[in-house]
């Protein structure tokens, strides 16, 4: 078992196909299960080597491997001399920063998915990547860590029923990535509603907490886009494929994942489009505070400077200023500051500045 690097900078200075784990390092260890199945009959069993899977190699069934945990890279390593599978496609496996592509190859194919799950606690979008490969009679599918996603495409494998026991590796790999596109569908609902709430902030009282929640969830869509916009270039490449692993009729099927992945982009550049304009509203909500408070302060300012000035000019004591004599003085002084006071209020709402 190879160290786990967290970067691919730590690779720097490695030959082209060193087995390398790049990625977060999970606790858990890895495992392989392995799914046998034809129209009559399934079989689910746990092996320790994938050298266990020679002896089902050329049966008249499809045999589905699922590795979960990358950490041990020597049952990658395997994969090399029993099924011929090229090192660089291994080394891009184990790292787990791939971008979304398909790579064709004489007996093989390759697929390079990422699941994304939204964590409202967090609130933050996890990611995980999935690698399929595609054979005559059999598929891999690798994923970092033990979890859920597949586990719909097993109970239908049970039941028996559809068209899923009935048709080929090609059929297993377009259900395998429809059920990781159709999680982005659910990942978008969670969006959209994280969308809401913070509209409604934004509204209502915008503080640098929201400010904090716009910038933060700006920075997850960009994630996201660069997770899902690739998926129209993949399938694209899977319906020009003139491969004899992809059939006629299954071409359909990934068109419609292809349909899937468009819809689904364009609503994450639509989410895009909103955080941008929520940012914008925000700013300027600021500023309009900014300038109602500036308002409110000018105003006040303005009152005051006519009453420092008469208080300034009554207050420089020279000796001959009749006004100090006044017995009366002092109480129109008062009635002098209330009107210009007053005056000037109801000029202000007259220009409607109040």
């Amino acid at each position: 078992m190879t160290k786990s690097l967290s970067s691919a900078s730590g690779k720097t200075g490695l030959p082209p196909g060193s087995l390398v784990h790049v990625g977060k390092v999970r606790d858990t260890a890895s495992r392989v299960s392995v799914i046998r199945y034809n129209k009559e009959d399934v079989e689910t069993i746990n092996i320790a080597s994938l050298d266990e899977l020679q002896r089902d190699r050329g049966k008249a069934e499809i045999t589905w491997v699922n590795i979960e945990g990358l950490q041990d890279t020597e049952i990658i390593a395997s994969l090399e001399h029993g099924f011929a599978i090229h090192p660089l496609v291994l080394e891009d496996i184990l790292n787990t920063h791939q971008r979304p592509k398909f790579e064709e190859f004489a007996d093989y194919l390759f697929v390079v998915l990422k699941a994304l799950a939204f964590e409202p606690d967090q609130p933050t979008i996890n990611h995980e990547q999935i690698s399929i490969l595609i054979l005559k009679d059999f598929v891999f599918t690798f994923t970092e860590k033990p979890d859920d996603l597949f586990d719909p495409i097993r109970r239908r494998l049970e039941d028996g029923k559809g068209r899923l026991r009935c048709l080929g590796a090609d059929y297993l790999a377009y259900v395998i990535m429809d059920t990781v596109v159709d999680r982005y569908f659910t990942l978008q609902d969670s969006l959209d509603e994280v969308l809401e709430t913070l509209e409604e902030q934004l509204l209502s009282n915008p503080t640098s907490e929201t400010l904090a929640s716009i910038q933060r969830f700006k920075r997850e869509l960009i994630f996201v886009r660069k997770s899902i916009s690739p998926l129209r270039e993949l399938l694209s490449g899977i319906q020009r494929s003139e491969s004899d692993l992809i059939h006629e009729k299954t071409g359909v099927y990934f068109r419609d994942v292809y349909d899937h992945a468009i819809r689904v982009t364009e609503a994450v550049d639509s989410s895009r489009d909103l955080i941008s304009g929520m940012l914008d509203i925000y700013l300027s909500s600021v500023s309009n505070k900014m300038n109602e408070v500036m308002k409110v302060l000018t105003i006040f300012a303005s009152i005051f400077i006519p009453l420092t000035f008469v208080a300034g000019i009554y207050g420089m004591n020279f000796e001959y200023m009749p006004e100090l004599k006044w017995r009366w003085g002092y109480p129109l002084l008062w009635v002098v500051f209330i009107g210009i006071t007053i005056g000037l209020l109801n000029y202000f709402r007259r220009k409607k500045w109040l």
